[in-house]
């Protein structure tokens, strides 16, 4: 099977994104890994899939993939990236564009500067709902991992999250913490854990360890998580700069019931085609 792709990021985040409207595309586990694989194939931390709609309300389907071959439910980087390509490719003359995802339905606005703004929901706070094991809704939880309790805040953004408080995110335990939050117990689909410092009302900086792929450059749905449980604790305003290891995502949601909207950059590296 020889496929044509391109390669995008967003924020460093990387992406190879494959059009499935004008080619067959087959992608079995195997073959994502394949495709991530930074030695042996194109690397990437995910791989994206452009579809037709599965309903006429619908412009595309967008399917992402871990790099461990994984199918997951959401990826706000990859959003924007998907917005650009399927505009940048002609596979559509919108600006404004409506995709299913396995997380739910999003509305991408590609701006005139470049940026790509995405409505990403409204996030879910109910536990059962991130899914994550807890009596009742709080917007604080205790976790113990490794003998140390951890104050977490649990988010869906259509995938879970875990969000820990920290003083400085440069000296954060990321690759200590992350690999265990995210095989937590406590969250039977596996977790998004996030590490963030408030810098102010209106900035936070972000470190986050993602499911299946580990700790990336940016993390556009961990970048909203954090922002919701930041305005949670009561200690963020609606509009707040996310300052991510790779760059920079502006974040509002005004609150509870509320749909969170994420701005930002989208970058082609390269278009290729290859064999797998």
């Amino acid at each position: 099977m020889r496929l044509r792709f391109s390669k995008m990021h967003g924020l460093g985040n990387d992406f190879v994104v494959i059009d499935g409207v004008s080619q067959k595309v087959r992608l079995g586990a195997d073959k994502v890994r394949q495709l991530a694989d930074r030695h042996f194939g194109v690397g990437c931390d995910q791989v994206l899939v452009v579809e037709h709609p599965t309903r006429p309300d619908m412009d595309f389907r967008y399917r992402i993939f871990n790099a461990d071959g994984g199918e997951v439910e959401n990826c706000g980087n990859g959003a924007r990236c998907f917005a650009r390509f399927v505009l940048d490719r002609r596979l559509t003359g919108k600006r404004t564009i409506r995709v299913e995802t396995a997380g739910g339905d999003m509305t991408l606005h590609v701006l005139e500067n470049g940026d790509v703004s995405v409505n990403m929901g409204v996030p879910q706070l109910e536990p059962a709902a991130i899914p994550f094991q807890a009596s009742a809704q709080a917007p604080v939880y205790e976790l113990e991992v490794n003998g140390r309790v951890l104050e977490v805040s649990a988010v869906s953004m259509g995938n879970p999250h875990a969000v820990t408080l920290v003083d400085d995110v440069t000296n954060a335990p990321v690759e200590e913490l992350g690999p265990l939050v995210e095989s937590h117990p406590r969250f039977p689909k596996r977790v998004n854990a996030g590490f963030m410092h408030i810098v102010s009302r209106a900035e936070i900086n972000l470190r986050v360890y993602e499911r299946g792929v580990g700790e990336t450059l940016a993390c556009g749905t961990g970048a909203c998580a954090a922002v919701v449980a930041g305005r949670q604790r009561q200690l963020l305003d609606a509009t707040v700069n996310v300052n991510l290891p790779g760059g920079r995502l502006t974040i509002d949601w005004p609150g509870p019931g509320q749909p969170v909207t994420m701005t930002g950059p989208a970058t082609t590296v390269f278009h290729g085609q290859v064999k797998l």
